[in-house]
């Protein structure tokens, strides 16, 4: 049965759309709900069961960041649908660098950087801006938000209560355009709290207006300063509008002796950074640099760091203000426990991933996907090692680096033992007898609380072949095995305990470096 150009052009549009959304890692369901439509709407589409619209095709595009491909499939659909000339009405041109139209304003390249000087951090912002719309864009909205203790929030609402941001501190410039033709931007307030600022930035000026029309381009800066006791360790960019090229960086004075690292949240997870941050010294400063081509929409970028050098600035309780109203150096204690695993990419607690049961491989097939995932496990594990003495041994599960897969690795409690590889495990027996023991988890490690476990388990696994395998575990490998597959099942440690325990925190808990007692 010979099917018609329309039709042909219709399944390309719905292979297209499958294979950016398999690319992005989103099911129907979470596409649609980013795009906003109907859950069931996206399935019906890609089932051929509705045919694409203007506003779907234009919504998918913008949220799958596509790069024009999905747009383009289905302006040829549709030019079939309609049998259009090539003289005919058409959307307007397509710019050199392509933007989605109609999605409103896009962002082409930001570039965002942070710097500390004297006290104080000066935020700068550049944006390339496109107006793929259908109305002119007058205002621009810029948010500022800053959190002192960010893993603390009840301490930290109440230190910008008594601290909070002002409009004479953030001494906020903007413009828009370059060079000579740059124009100062009117700003008008939205939202003014304690520690976070929402400003209307107009495309006006005492000398008139300067909209920016559908299919103009233009370039707006805008910067502002916060005090270091003010400013947590992060930076974070947002990505609240399709943004086709992201750039953020960081410059700290060398003597800090800046260590820094990335984070990605988006819907499903929170994972280190996908690329790696580049640094590079120039004079007595360092520069940390990092970039993405097409972020995720709605994701959020956060770059974190630390300073170990004398005299530098640091972020845990405040010391109080001299007679003059100048800030003292902070006094710092101990990184906390769940810190130090977010800075190594450890996935914490509250995020999606961690509640999500893993997929299985499909082996043998999936072999080459297996082995990666393992060799990725194995690294971080050297890299926890090496950060932290883990005397009753330890275990890593994919979903803890942020891998929705079947596989995890232990490592038992003697030194020099290799780790324990499982693939697709799943406990098929253990025995009656069972012990209490306090447990630690690398996606929750402020804290320590009491479970009971099996002393024996037997887990069925696989092997990279395919073959499938039951190996007995027994005492503290049924303890750190049954830990760990839990994980692959959306489980936390914290769901097996009872009702009445508590949780101990890592400062009084007083096992540390002691194995497990049978």
């Amino acid at each position: 049965m010979t099917t018609s150009p329309v039709e042909r052009a219709a399944d390309q549009f719905v292979t297209v759309l499958a294979q950016w959304r398999a690319e992005r890692g989103m099911t129907k369901k979470q596409l649609a709900a980013r795009m906003g439509f109907d859950p069931s709407y996206v399935s019906h589409v890609e089932g051929r069961r509705h045919k694409p619209t203007e506003d779907f095709a234009r919504r998918a595009e913008a949220v799958l960041a596509a790069g024009g491909a999905i747009w383009q499939k289905f302006q040829e659909y549709d030019e079939l649908r309609h049998a259009r000339s090539a003289t005919a009405h058409r959307d307007p041109p397509v710019p050199a660098q392509w933007m989605p139209p109609g999605t409103g304003l896009i962002v082409e390249r930001e570039l965002a950087e942070l710097r500390y000087t004297e006290g104080a951090y000066r935020c700068r912002i550049k944006r390339s801006l496109y107006n793929a719309g259908n109305e002119p864009v007058t205002r621009y909205l810029m948010k500022i938000s800053v959190d002192r203790y960010p893993h603390d929030p009840i301490g930290s609402n109440r230190h910008h209560r008594q601290h909070p941001l002002t409009w004479e501190e953030l001494d906020i410039e903007a413009v828009a355009g370059e060079g000579e033709a740059a124009e100062p931007m009117q700003q008008r307030l939205k939202l003014d709290r304690d520690a976070s600022k929402e400003v209307w930035l107009l495309f006006a000026n005492e000398h008139g207006q300067f909209p920016l029309y559908p299919g103009e381009r233009t370039t707006i800066s805008y910067a502002y300063t916060v005090g270091e006791e003010k400013w947590g360790q992060w930076f974070q960019r947002a990505m609240r509008v399709p943004t086709r090229s992201l750039t953020v960086r960081l410059d700290f004075p060398v003597h800090f002796e800046p260590q820094v690292w990335g984070v990605e949240t988006s819907l499903a997870a929170e994972v280190p950074v996908r690329n790696p941050l580049e640094r590079h010294n120039e004079e007595d400063r360092a520069i940390f640099e990092w970039s993405t081509d097409q972020p995720s929409l709605n994701a959020r970028y956060r770059l974190e760091w630390r300073f170990r050098g004398a005299g530098a600035p640091t972020y845990e309780d405040l010391a109080p203000a001299s007679m003059n109203g100048s800030i003292h150096q902070l006094v710092v204690p101990e990184q906390r426990a769940s810190q130090r695993m977010r800075g190594v990419g450890i996935v914490q607690r509250g995020a999606d991933l961690l509640r999500q049961r893993c997929r299985h491989f499909q082996l043998p097939r999936e072999e080459q996907s297996a082995r990666d995932a393992v060799t990725s496990l194995l690294t971080a594990l050297q890299r926890l090692e090496a950060l932290h003495d883990f005397s009753k041994g330890v275990g890593l599960a994919a979903p803890q680096i942020g891998l929705s897969v079947a596989a995890a690795v232990v490592r038992p409690p003697e030194r020099d033992a290799e780790p324990v590889v499982l693939l697709n495990p799943r406990v098929v027996g253990e025995s009656g007898d069972s012990d209490e023991q306090y447990e630690g988890c690398l996606s929750f490690f402020d804290y320590r609380g009491l479970v009971v476990r099996a002393l024996r388990i037997e887990v069925e696994h696989a092997r990279f072949d395919g073959t499938r395998v039951i190996t007995s575990f027994e005492l503290a490998m049924a303890r750190l095995v049954s830990h760990e597959i839990d994980h692959l099942e959306g489980k936390l440690y914290v769901d097996r305990m009872g009702a009445d325990a508590s949780l101990v925190p890592v400062s009084e808990y007083q096992q540390t470096g002691r194995p497990w007692a049978y």
